[in-house]
């Protein structure tokens, strides 16, 4: 970490992040019916799926958390999400934001911030994370319904609004 910050850097203006993103939603399931040994009946199945990714990050030093819910994964959501992590860091201090190895998080691209360090956690280690133990609590179903219903009217009033990801 600290070959990653200046030189000159004090390490009591510096804010530990961590981040991480996970898809959350509705997805189909394996449909059953009741029907005579032998057959194979056909049944009409609800296929599409509906589902949103959260971005989300902690500084639990400066009891600050922050989070996007995004259609999509990718380089520009992240660069939003690290966009965001600078903006609530103070002018003279530095955000080292720890992530895992996804691809939105190797690139070039999100090193555009003179003051957000990204620091990738070595490959499969999420348990050195600790955002991925709220995954866990948000994966449980009753969390999946609640947010999916949460999304849908947040959906609707960004297509009102006419803004577009």
């Amino acid at each position: 970490m600290i070959d990653a910050l200046p030189v000159d850097t004090n390490l009591n203006k510096v804010d530990v992040w961590f981040q991480d993103e996970t898809r959350v939603g509705q997805q189909g399931s394996i449909t059953r019916m009741w029907a005579p040994r032998g057959t194979r009946p056909s049944a009409i199945r609800q296929q599409q799926f509906e589902y949103a990714y959260i971005f989300w990050a902690t500084c639990p030093a400066q009891d600050k958390a922050l989070g996007l819910i995004l259609p999509l994964a990718n380089t520009d959501g992240m660069i939003e999400h690290l966009r965001l992590i600078s903006q609530s860091t103070p002018k003279d201090r530095y955000a080292v934001v720890i992530m895992d190895r996804a691809a939105w998080h190797t690139t070039s691209k999100i090193t555009c911030f003179d003051n957000v360090v990204p620091i990738p956690l070595p490959p499969y280690a999420p348990e050195l994370n600790p955002v991925e133990q709220l995954w866990l609590i948000l994966n449980n179903d009753i969390y999946q319904i609640w947010f999916l219903r949460i999304m849908k009217r947040l959906w609707i009033n960004v297509v009102m609004l006419g803004m577009i990801f």
